[in-house]
């Protein structure tokens, strides 16, 4: 056999052995469930408003009827700062304050890239910047401004910035890992509570995340359309998954990881607002929302904040369907 096909063959050989190994490591095996769980919801003003809802009574009904003591939320920086230097904090402020009055918790998610379509949310006025560095200063310049309005909070826990960074999803003008660690600097210059990175959960190591952040926070999602081909597809991916790349996160970075967005609503092929129930339901239901769930127990990770509370108040005001939002309320306030 010529040496040139003996190489051949022992390099894919040993190609064959990796694959085998690294789908044994990541896809087989139980992992150690969490004796407690805390569980905590999603909360954007935006997507509570284009879903028809009043926004408030949303927020007020987490607080109150759900007894949500953990909080993920959401800015958009065209919302608090639509117009150079004008900026409107009272929404975020009463957001904040009733926190503190229910006495919750905050994971304040600040940045241009922050969640909810189209993903950036820089109003029109920083989005027409001729220059990438400007637009950058500006951007510094308003977390400065929230970090110094906000910080001494009792209801701020920690501070996430940027949503999936890393992650190449959403209308944004440019993705920059070098002044994502300016970002992550500024808050840690003016705050010492911990800092979380987000990442994607199921097409990321998450590595980038942890070197950066002093938390890494993943996603989890179950049952998404994919436009690339069209269709809908089950990601394949078991628990350990999870568990073993937040095994990776703790014994080489000394951090932890967090579910940050479980999927707990529906991922249409257009957006939300315009997606039939019957659409809705492709992907998630009542059933979809007990598997999720149970998924999630099952990955060993101890805290999740959960993707969908303003679509459960929407289903229960606008649908008369308030089954999830009772499944999440018997959870939740366990």
């Amino acid at each position: 056999m010529p040496k040139v096909l003996k190489y051949f063959l022992l390099g894919f050989l040993i190609f064959i052995i990796f694959i085998l190994v690294f789908l044994s490591y990541f896809f087989i095996g139980q992992t150690k469930p969490a004796e407690k769980i805390t569980w905590g919801v999603n909360f954007s003003q935006k997507h509570s408003q284009l879903l028809g809802l009043d926004w408030k009574e949303n927020y007020l009904a987490l607080l109150d009827d759900l007894k949500v003591k953990n909080i993920k939320l959401i800015t958009h920086w065209d919302l608090i700062e639509p117009n150079k230097d004008d900026y409107r904090f009272e929404d975020l402020d009463w957001q904040i304050k009733k926190a503190e009055d229910y006495n919750a918790k905050i994971l304040l998610v600040i940045g241009m890239k922050t969640g909810r379509w189209p993903e950036c949310h820089e109003p029109d006025w920083a989005r027409n910047q001729k220059s990438k560095i400007k637009n950058q200063k500006l951007l510094l310049e308003y977390i400065e401004k929230i970090m110094n309005r906000y910080k001494d909070s009792k209801a701020i826990g920690a501070w996430q910035v940027e949503n999936e960074p890393f992650f190449s999803f959403g209308e944004c003008p440019w993705a920059d890992k070098k002044f994502l660690k300016e970002e992550v600097n500024l808050v840690k210059k003016l705050d010492n509570r911990p800092v979380i990175v987000s990442d994607s959960g199921e097409f990321s190591f998450w590595f980038e995340a942890a070197k950066i952040g002093d938390i890494v926070g993943t996603t989890l999602h179950r049952k998404v359309y994919f436009k690339e081909i069209k269709s809908y597809i089950s990601h394949p991916f078991p628990p350990v998954y999870y568990w073993r790349r937040a095994q990776i996160i703790k014994k080489i970075f000394g951090k932890k990881a967090i579910g940050v967005e479980l999927q707990a609503e529906p991922w249409c092929p257009n957006l939300l607002y315009s997606c039939s129930l019957e659409e809705q339901k492709k992907t998630m239901n009542l059933e979809q929302f007990r598997k999720n769930i149970d998924f999630a127990k099952k990955t060993g990770l101890d805290t999740f904040y959960l993707w969908g509370g303003e679509w459960w108040y929407w289903l229960k005001e606008k649908q008369n369907k308030p089954e999830i939002w009772n499944e999440a309320k018997n959870l939740i306030s366990k």
